[in-house]
Order: structure tokens, then sequence, then C-alpha cells
């Protein structure tokens, strides 16, 4: 590993990154910006928290991913829903949206009700599974987790995984509704996207507390859809022989098993190119 050229090249090259770690067997051994002090967008990391707290309702008997998502959705919405609607929605389960494999969603909700607008949306009946990334599963799913522990989603993410991994100061968005938006908004630094990985890494342990089973770890960050990119479980990217946490603008937590480390990003990188990653890649892992 050369951390110091992954470093250089992020200096000579400008790249808005905050800050990166990197921790091997479990330690912090790399460095490098603001990883501790300032709380970051982190987008579409936001789903993979959201993933866990899922593992945590499942766990406790709460979630079932194989029923329908109207089965966890408040009422009086379905009860607006047109007969069609209705029935092309009752094909669709947790387990379609965790996986991105539910066809005719727009890429994200909009107007004075993001759950009525995404109850609305023409999707197609659930016969075949391919890949159609956006960020109304994640919203339907967090409405969901809310309805299923009859808590604020919110609520139950910093009970049961913030606090346990002491993070504090999180920041997070609601939808007009006033549910979490599981789909993006949070802010953490670092330092606490860093604790996620680690939760991981130790297969859903964390300063040995149990605080999701390792059956949902597994099963989570596995391969169950394929995609152009490598692979998706339930809100986790596969990447390499492990698997990543991933937000709109390279916010990222790599987690690798097999070498047992974590490498973590959070940056401001708004266009298209890969230059962050190969330099990441060849330098601290030399691929």
């Amino acid at each position: 590993m050369n951390f110091d050229a992954f470093v250089n090249d992020i200096i000579n090259n400008q790249w808005k990154v905050h800050g990166v770690q990197v921790y091997c067997d479990k330690v912090l051994t790399h460095s490098y910006g603001d990883t501790f002090k300032t709380k970051y967008p982190i987008y579409s990391a936001t789903k993979s928290i959201l993933s866990i707290a899922v593992g945590i309702a499942c766990d406790q008997g709460k979630l079932n991913l194989q029923r329908s998502i109207l089965d966890y959705l408040p009422e009086r919405f379905i009860a607006s829903m047109e007969p069609d609607q209705k029935d092309v929605y009752q094909t669709i389960t947790l387990h379609h949206l965790l996986t991105m494999s539910v066809k005719g969603f727009p890429f994200r909700p909009e107007g004075d009700s993001y759950l009525q607008f995404s109850l609305a949306c023409p999707i197609e009946k659930q016969e075949q599974n391919q890949f159609y990334y956006g960020n109304i599963p994640a919203y339907l799913v967090g409405v969901a987790l809310s309805e299923a522990v009859q808590e604020d989603a919110w609520t139950f993410i910093q009970r049961n995984i913030l606090k346990p991994l002491h993070i504090t100061g999180a920041q997070y968005t609601r939808c007009p509704d006033g549910y979490f938006y599981g789909a993006s908004g949070m802010k953490l630094s670092v330092n606490d996207l860093s604790q996620i990985g680690l939760l991981l890494l130790n297969g859903g342990m964390f300063e040995g507390n149990r605080i999701v089973s390792e059956n949902y770890i597994k099963t989570a960050t596995s391969l169950i859809q394929a995609n152009q990119e490598g692979g998706y479980g339930y809100f986790f990217w596969k990447y390499a022989d492990g698997f990543c946490i991933s937000g709109k603008w390279k916010q990222k937590c790599y987690v690798l098993p097999r070498q047992n480390q974590i490498i973590t990003f959070l940056s401001d990188i708004t266009d298209n190119s890969n230059d962050l990653i190969l330099s990441m890649e060849k330098n601290l892992l030399n691929l």
C-alpha cells in the first residue's frame, strides 16, 4: 500500500476529497484530511445504513422481506390506489425493492406527498429480475420500516445503530409526509462511515455486541442482483472480493474481508470521472 502516493494524487489533481481513512486488521492505520470533525453529505450511502436497520427489524421478526410492500404501508395511502395499480404493487416485495429490481419508477419521488407519488407510478408487474436503480425503492423500504417497527425509522436507526457505534451528530432528511427519507440525505463524518464499515467487516458485531445478525449481513452484501457495476445486494454494491457503500459524488466505504481492510473517503467530485477510484485501486489495493 502506498498511501502517500494516493494523497499526492488527491493534492496534485486538486480532487475535492474531504478525508480518507484506512483500517487494517480493524485498526486505523492511515488518515488524511478532515475525518472526524465535519459531517458531510453521503447521498446514497444512506441506503446502506437503512439496509442494516432493515436487517435488525428482520432479526426482531418485524419484517419479512418476501412479503409485499403493501403489507407494510399505511392503509390510508393504499385505500386511495386504483385497483389495477394495487394489484401490481401487491407483487412487489421488500426483496425486490432492496435489490433495485422493480421496473418503472422515476429516479426520485416528487410533490407534496412522496408516498402518494410513489404509489401512483406506472410500474410493471414483477415477472423477471432486472436492475433499475433509483431512490423510490429505498424510500418505500424506509416507510415500511417505520410502519413495521411502529417507530420513527430515524429514531430506530439512532438507537440500534448510531448510538452503539458511538456516532453522534448525524444529520438526516425527511419527506413531506414526515417519514425518514431512506434513499439519501444523511450527513456523516469519514470516521462515522468507517465505523459502519467495521460493523459490517465484523459480521454485524461491534465492540463485542451483536448489532445485526451475521446471516443478514452475509445476504445483504452478497451478489443478489446482477448489473454492469459488478452486482448488488440489499442496498450494497459488490466490489472485488468484498463490497462497497457508495454515494453520489464519490462517497465510498470499501469493505474487503479477505484483506481484513476498510477504505473510506468522502468527496465532492461532481463529474463522472473515475480517476480518484483508479488512484485508490492502484495505490491502496495494488490493482
